[in-house]
């Protein structure tokens, strides 16, 4: 699969990492990168919380226990994860959304997700 390798965040500049422990991402490289393939859009670098994990563990994803087959540790509190766009506007909308590292945020989040209300919940605006 050829992804592309400049992929951008929501200001239109190089992605910044989001996390390498746990090691997030679609293509699990630490970033919020996406591509053919990538039909959730794991585009949205966020800081886990317990109310975010609940509430995707109610929508049929749970995130909480490892899978340690598929190399996943399980989240808790705290960690920095690419989540899926329409799970966070979901959990947006259900006032439980976490918050937001814009600079690691893929710019295709934008197709789901208005900049305002990743804005709003970012955590690294000054």
């Amino acid at each position: 699969m050829n992804w592309p390798q400049n992929q951008l965040n929501v200001f239109d500049e190089p992605l910044q990492s989001c996390s390498e422990d746990p090691i997030t991402g679609f293509m699990r490289n630490g970033c919020c990168e996406t591509g053919p393939g990538d039909v959730g859009s794991h585009t949205i670098c966020v800081k886990i919380t317990d109310e975010f994990l609940h509430f995707s563990k109610s929508k049929g994803n749970n995130l909480i226990d490892p899978i340690p087959e598929f190399g996943f540790p399980g989240l808790k509190a705290g960690d920095q994860w690419c989540v899926c766009a329409a799970r966070w506007k979901e959990a947006f909308e259900a006032g439980v959304a976490p918050r937001v590292f814009l600079q690691s945020t893929h710019k295709g989040a934008l197709e789901t997700v208005d900049l305002r209300d990743l804005s709003n919940l970012a955590l690294d605006l000054s």
